[in-house]
């Protein structure tokens, strides 16, 4: 199967509940901020991202740039079918793994063995494949004793490690990821970043949200600043970046990292 991602025209709304009764501080946010509205069911609403259109292929490297608040991480828990617009469509094709939390999908009462069993079911993978995936976990993340303890039992450096390598050791084709992910210690993250850019190079498709324009530069091939949760500007990381760092400040650009090998095509 070729890996592809095509979003056309997404929207994503998030309502809020307790919005009504106050219809002049209503206003008056809509009026600031201009992201606030009423759905068809007269709710409050958040509108966080609005008509976003894109398409990715094989090979492709997508950068999602823009200041806090702007839709990034929206749009990549979108995309991975977290959350489901209320207008526009996504469609993806191809096996894919979302980097947006360590913790995301752990269920804290299981032992980490237990979790890794069940991340292995769901994935699909037999008896033999989940061993493999057990003695790779374990030993990336060098939990030893612990892994036969509950969860809710782990330092939440620890939690970040398992969690950590239980997603990064199914290599995916599409791969979406935000820079929240590699939150952790710095020598754990040291040995990690390795671990990372090697599946970034075997991935068929990358998305990747950062506000560090020196790694959209140097892993990705496409860039998309969004602002307001909408497109402000979507072209070659070199004109993207130049753009939205000239809007923020008038320092120059920072030179970008040695960027992993290109992924084969």
């Amino acid at each position: 199967m070729e890996a592809a991602i095509d979003a056309e025209r997404v929207s994503v709304d998030f309502p809020l509940y307790h919005g009504n009764a106050r219809s002049l501080k209503r206003a008056l946010i809509g009026t600031v901020s201009g992201r606030v509205a009423a759905d068809t069911k007269r709710r409050v609403v958040v509108q966080a991202l609005r008509d976003i259109s894109f398409e990715l292929r094989k090979g492709d490297r997508l950068g999602l740039i823009g200041g806090n608040g702007a839709g990034k991480t929206t749009l990549l828990r979108t995309l991975a079918g977290i959350y489901e617009p209320q207008a526009g469509r996504v469609h993806v094709e191809g096996s894919l793994n979302a980097l947006l939390d360590p913790n995301l999908g752990m269920n804290v009462d299981l032992t980490g063995r237990e979790n890794i069993m069940l991340r292995g079911l769901y994935n699909g993978l037999s008896v033999a494949a989940i061993r493999r995936l057990e003695e790779d976990v374990a030993g990336f993340a060098g939990l030893d004793e612990f892994l036969d303890l509950p969860v809710r039992t782990y330092s939440s450096g620890m939690m970040v490690r398992l969690g950590f390598a239980m997603a990064t050791a199914i290599r995916p084709q599409v791969l979406l990821m935000d820079e929240w992910f590699l939150a952790g210690d710095a020598a754990f993250m040291d040995r990690a970043r390795v671990r990372l850019e090697d599946m970034v190079r075997g991935a068929d498709i990358l998305v990747l949200s950062t506000h560090a324009t020196s790694v959209v530069q140097s892993w990705c091939t496409r860039a998309i600043w969004l602002d307001q949760g909408r497109i402000r500007l979507d072209g070659p990381p070199e004109t993207v970046v130049a753009a939205y760092v000239a809007s923020t400040t008038s320092a120059p650009v920072p030179p970008a990292p040695e960027p992993p090998a290109p992924a084969a095509v």
